[in-house]
């Protein structure tokens, strides 16, 4: 079964494999001789599909794996089918894994790190990340669960008590287990002719989606607060400032999202000028 990042991609893959399965197809058996008629593709409007040459010798230079039918096993990004989003750089650093993975930092001058966590349903998650701190050239993301901390298991704590762990931590080698942000997921949109991907906000928060839009196709969902685009965070900028960063996007927008309302828990004891200290570095 294949997986794909868009329904564009989706769209495209199928129309592609009809394709093929045209071409490729063994001639059916005729006795008779006898003058078959020429006949198009199966798909003529393939070639122009979103503007892109679909010919056969740009599938073959672009594209081979549609010349050989293989099947892999799915379950990792590896795996998923994107004739549209491949483009995207920032494609595989977007998606959420919600894998486990092992993260070493340290303190700076000030013996901080350079993160902030809040508890939400037993759990500890990264809620702020500062700007060039510890914590941001770690690869620490806004929504991932840090399960442990120095092989410490933050289970049920508090923020208060999680703060104290890292407190008393030494200043080199400090280690986490992190989870890649469980309550959050990554929306493959593509922006139309005038450069709309199709979705409204306020606050960063998604409030409605234009019908047929890339957004609306795509399953995009409201009451959802915008975290990155294409891996830049968002968190606590102005609309204008997040409608820029869209606007900046190439044609393929990594969008990650996550439920508002627990959005409001994670940022409630933040203050305001913690936002704009925010790690926006775009993900390596």
């Amino acid at each position: 079964m294949s997986l794909y990042p868009s329904l564009e991609d989706m769209n495209v893959d199928n129309m592609v494999r009809s394709q093929m399965a045209q071409v490729h197809a063994p001639p059916p058996y005729n006795p008779v001789a006898m003058q078959r008629p020429s006949t198009g593709p199966v798909y003529p409007a393939l070639a122009d599909y979103m503007g892109l040459e679909l010919s056969q010798d740009t599938i073959a230079l672009n594209m081979p794996e549609y010349q050989i039918q293989t099947m892999q096993p799915s379950g990792s990004l590896a795996t998923l089918v994107a004739p549209l989003s491949s483009q995207s750089l920032s494609l595989a650093k977007a998606t959420v894994t919600q894998a486990i993975r092992q993260v070493v930092l340290c303190k700076d001058r000030d013996g901080k790190c350079g993160l902030r966590l809040h508890s939400v349903n037993n759990g500890v998650f990264v809620c702020y990340v500062a700007d060039g701190s510890p914590a941001a050239l770690a690869g620490l993301r806004f929504g991932d669960q840090v399960l442990e901390i120095n092989n410490v298991s933050l289970a049920g704590m508090t923020m208060d008590q999680c703060h104290a762990i890292l407190k008393k931590a030494p200043t080199n080698g400090i280690t986490m287990a992190v989870r890649d942000r469980p309550f959050e997921r990554t929306i493959t949109l593509h922006k139309d002719s005038l450069g709309h991907v199709g979705f409204q906000f306020k606050d960063g928060n998604i409030v409605g989606l234009v019908k047929d839009s890339s957004a609306a196709r795509n399953g995009l969902l409201t009451d959802h607060q915008l975290l990155e685009i294409n891996t830049i965070n968002v968190v606590g900028l102005k609309d204008k400032e997040i409608a820029r960063v869209i606007e900046a996007s190439p044609s393929v927008v990594n969008i990650t999202i996550i439920p508002v309302y627990i959005y409001k828990h994670m940022i409630s004891k933040m203050s305001t000028s913690l936002f704009k200290a925010q790690d926006r570095t775009p993900a390596v």
